[in-house]
């Protein structure tokens, strides 16, 4: 959903032309441009097996079910790239997300790179505080120095290129009934492979200037 920031917001006009910036900046290996976000993901098994769709009928499932947990997809894009990695854990703490940043720091992708921008929301968790809660200090700085996060202000988390992502992996590998973490986790490793193979990628159109003139009422005014 596109949540309105309210008008004359400065900080919002800020953090929006920052993202807007990284993502006009060209490919370049040594420092590319990753986004993140996450979302939670209802386990649930059946009570019944589903009888298939045939001739002359419709797929029949028991609107019955049975919960199973809940576990969190990870989503990193890296858009100029075409490449996306899924990682699936049960919760999403601030050690868990500093566990996905040392996954992401020493993913062979990026062995040559010099600093990892990321782009993400503003979770408390999100935070490089977290890395020196979760790992020892020579650690979490190992990992501090390769990292520039910038984040997407608040209401302004459809500027970030994972969550549309989440949502086409939601669509075509998460959106029916899964009963196991290790399903979800096998499904969108299959989902991330293959997209990754065709080397589909995002067309990011929206930039600066279109920002000035679509959303101007939200630009504050300045007497002259």
């Amino acid at each position: 959903m596109w949540c309105v920031p309210p008008k004359g917001d400065g900080r919002f006009v800020a953090r929006m032309e920052e993202v807007l910036e990284v993502y006009g900046r060209p490919w370049d290996p040594k420092r590319p441009v990753v986004c993140m976000d996450e979302q939670p993901k209802q386990l649930i098994s059946e009570t019944r097996a589903p009888i298939p769709m045939s001739p002359g009928a419709v797929e029949r499932v028991d609107h019955e079910y049975v919960r199973e947990g809940v576990c969190v997809a990870w989503m990193f894009v890296e858009p100029l790239g075409a490449w996306r990695g899924v990682r699936v854990t049960e919760r999403r703490t601030s050690a868990d997300w500093a566990a996905q940043m040392r996954w992401l720091v020493d993913h062979p992708r990026f062995a040559g790179a010099e600093r990892i921008t990321l782009v993400c929301d503003n979770l408390n968790t999100h935070d490089i505080g977290s890395l020196y809660d979760a790992f020892p200090p020579d650690e979490a700085r190992r990992m501090a120095r390769r990292l520039d996060l910038v984040f997407t202000p608040a209401h302004g988390s459809w500027l970030n290129m994972a969550e549309p992502e989440l949502s086409v992996l939601t669509r075509q590998a998460l959106g029916d009934r899964i009963a196991s973490m290790e399903e979800v986790r096998a499904r969108a490793r299959a989902w991330a492979e293959d997209r990754n193979r065709r080397q589909t990628g995002i067309d990011w159109q929206y930039t600066i200037d279109n920002a000035r003139t679509k959303l101007k009422r939200l630009y504050p005014q300045i007497e002259s």
